[in-house]
């Protein structure tokens, strides 16, 4: 079974011959027919910043972390290739993220 990722969820990600955790940022709507995604990259070094979204055990993942809006990339859709969890109800925090890294 072939899953399509869908905004706001954490994807394992297979970039620069490194495994890395992800957080989908590109629309839902978009990714099935793009050949990219636009991702952001997630660290254990948390600034406690506000283009940070901090993730841990209830998303999925085994320490506590940050899904860093300030490095935004863009990979490949093929380099997502497992779902680890999601942000569920904390959605409008990617909202906000992305609204203070656009300064907007």
């Amino acid at each position: 079974m072939v899953t399509t990722a869908r905004q706001g969820e954490i994807w394992w990600a297979e970039v620069e011959s490194a495994r890395r955790p992800v957080l989908v940022v590109t629309r839902t709507e978009a990714v099935p027919v793009l050949s990219g995604v636009v991702v952001a990259p997630i660290t254990r070094t948390i600034r406690s910043i506000p283009t940070e979204i901090r993730l841990g055990l209830d998303e999925g993942l085994a320490t506590e972390c940050v899904a860093s809006f300030d490095n935004l990339q863009r990979i490949r859709a093929t380099s997502l290739t497992m779902k680890i969890g999601e942000l569920g109800h904390r959605h409008a925090e990617l909202c906000g993220a992305l609204r203070t890294m656009s300064d907007c």
